[in-house]
């Protein structure tokens, strides 16, 4: 299925079959290439917390698996605005953070599984898993791993975590810093002045079905 530009979909991170964190993005571009997303700063959004309120970041692994019962809680996008590319097929996106002065700063690569679409008819989007090793990027084409130690530690736990071929995460790792280092697309430049369209502006709520259950994990 396409989404169409100017379209707002649901840009969603499962884990283990429950939802992970919620963003409402709207589409640049959808075509042979892959899924271009802007989220813009303001966007309402929703993250999931522990029993107590913690976050899956704020305590051990080994911690977060005994907690629960785990629950959503809905919040505001309070970063910079960020561009996010899912290249087709890929099993990482690529993301274009901004300054403060909304300007490029670094592209950022989340390595994932390759996202899901899925369409209701009124609400519309694409799940995907997080694989929590990142790839940090500077503008002069430096890099360095980013979460390698969550990354190891909650392999630890192959009964609860949701990463299960850790060579075949680190391999899509490698295959991106050639590109990186290549300065191929989308690291040639390539949308480092992209500017939305004034009329993008954020919903004042999460959409109706953005907790429908995950299209797949």
């Amino acid at each position: 299925m396409g989404f169409a530009p100017g379209q707002l979909i649901i840009h969603r991170n499962v884990h283990r079959g429950r939802i992970a964190w919620v963003r409402p993005a709207r589409v640049v571009a959808d075509d042979e290439r892959g899924l271009l997303l802007w989220v813009a700063r303001g966007t309402p959004v929703a993250g999931e917390v522990a029993a107590d309120g913690r976050g899956l970041r704020s305590m051990p692994f080994s911690e977060w698996i005994e907690q629960g019962p785990y629950r959503l809680v809905e919040g505001t996008w309070a970063g910079p605005p960020v561009l996010k590319f899912l290249p087709a097929g890929a099993s990482h996106s690529v993301w274009w953070f901004r300054d403060d002065a909304d300007r490029f700063a670094n592209w950022y690569v989340n390595l994932e599984e390759s996202a899901v679409r899925w369409d209701d008819g009124e609400v519309a989007g694409v799940d995907m898993v997080d694989q929590d090793l990142d790839i940090v990027v500077w503008p002069d084409r430096s890099w360095e791993w980013k979460d390698e130690g969550e990354f190891t530690e909650r392999l630890g736990y192959p009964d609860h975590y949701w990463v299960s071929d850790e060579a075949a995460v680190r391999a899509e790792g490698w295959r991106v810093v050639k590109r990186i280092e290549a300065g191929e697309f989308p690291f040639d430049g390539t949308w480092t002045d992209f500017t939305p369209d004034p009329a993008w502006a954020p919903p004042l709520v999460l959409p109706v079905g953005w907790d429908r259950p995950p299209a797949r994990f």
